[in-house]
C-alpha cells in the first residue's frame, strides 16, 4: 500500500501530487483537474475514494505551480497542462512500485482536454480515459483522432453548452468510447446523487478496461 505526498519535477517546475495506491492495486487513474481548481478539489477526491474503495490507486496532483496558476492564461494553456500530465505518467512508469500497472486519466474541465492530448500521445501506455463535465473539444480534432484508450464522456443533463461540445467531440473519436448524460445534474454535478453516478460510472469504466491490461504486479 503506498501513500504519500510526491514531487515530479518538470525543467525548474515541481509538480505537487498525492499517491494512494491500494494493496494489490488493478490500475492507477491520474486526475487532471479543471481551471481554478486543484488536487484538493473535493469532487475529485470523492471519486479517487470510491475508485481506491475498488481497488484502484489514485495520483491527484497540481498540474500547475502556485505562481502559474495566479496566471488566468496559463489555467488555460492546454499544452502545458497536457506536458505535465506527461511528465507524471513518465513518472509513474519509473516507479518501480506501480510499474506495470495499467494507467488511466479523469479530467474535469480543461483537465479533460489535456488527458486527451496526453492519451493521444502516449497511445497503448494509457489503458483508459473519463472526462467529468470536461471540455474534450479543446483538445483539437487532431487529438481526438489519435486517441486509442477507450473514453467516457460524463455530462450533467442540465449542462446544455457543455454536452454539445461532448457531443462535437464524441462525433470525432474512433476509439471505444461512450457519451453519459447523468440526468438531472448541472456543470459541477452539486446535485444530489448525481457525483455518486459519476463515480459509479468511472469505476466500472476504469474497472473493464484495467483488467484487460492487467499485468502480474503484485503491489504489498
Amino acid at each position: 500500500m503506498i501513500n504519500e505526498l510526491v514531487h515530479i519535477p518538470d525543467g525548474p517546475a515541481i509538480i505537487e501530487g498525492m499517491l494512494e495506491v491500494p494493496a494489490n492495486a488493478q490500475g492507477i487513474v491520474l486526475f487532471a483537474h479543471g481551471s481554478g481548481s486543484s488536487r484538493l478539489s473535493p469532487r475529485n477526491n470523492y471519486v479517487a475514494k470510491v475508485l481506491r474503495q475498488a481497488g484502484i490507486g489514485t495520483l491527484l496532483m497540481d498540474l500547475l505551480t502556485v505562481e502559474e496558476d495566479k496566471t488566468y492564461e496559463t489555467r488555460f494553456d492546454i499544452a502545458l497542462l497536457t506536458r505535465r500530465l506527461s511528465v507524471a505518467t513518465a513518472w509513474l512508469h519509473q516507479d518501480p512500485r506501480v510499474k506495470g500497472l495499467p494507467l488511466g486519466y479523469f479530467g474535469a474541465s480543461t483537465g479533460a482536454a489535456a488527458a486527451l492530448q496526453a492519451a493521444a500521445k502516449m497511445g497503448e501506455a494509457i489503458s483508459a480515459v473519463v472526462s467529468r463535465g470536461g471540455r474534450p473539444d479543446m483538445a483539437g480534432a487532431a487529438a481526438l483522432r489519435q486517441v486509442g484508450a477507450p473514453t467516457l464522456l460524463l455530462v450533467g443533463g442540465w449542462d446544455d453548452v457543455v454536452i454539445d461540445l461532448n457531443q462535437a467531440a464524441y462525433d470525432v473519436m474512433s476509439c471505444k468510447k461512450e457519451l453519459s448524460i447523468i440526468p438531472g445534474a448541472t456543470h459541477l454535478f452539486e446535485e444530489p446523487g448525481t457525483l455518486e453516478e459519476v463515480a459509479r460510472q468511472a469505476t466500472a469504466w476504469f474497472d473493464r478496461y484495467f483488467k484487460k491490461g492487467m499485468g502480474n504486479l503484485v503491489i504489498g
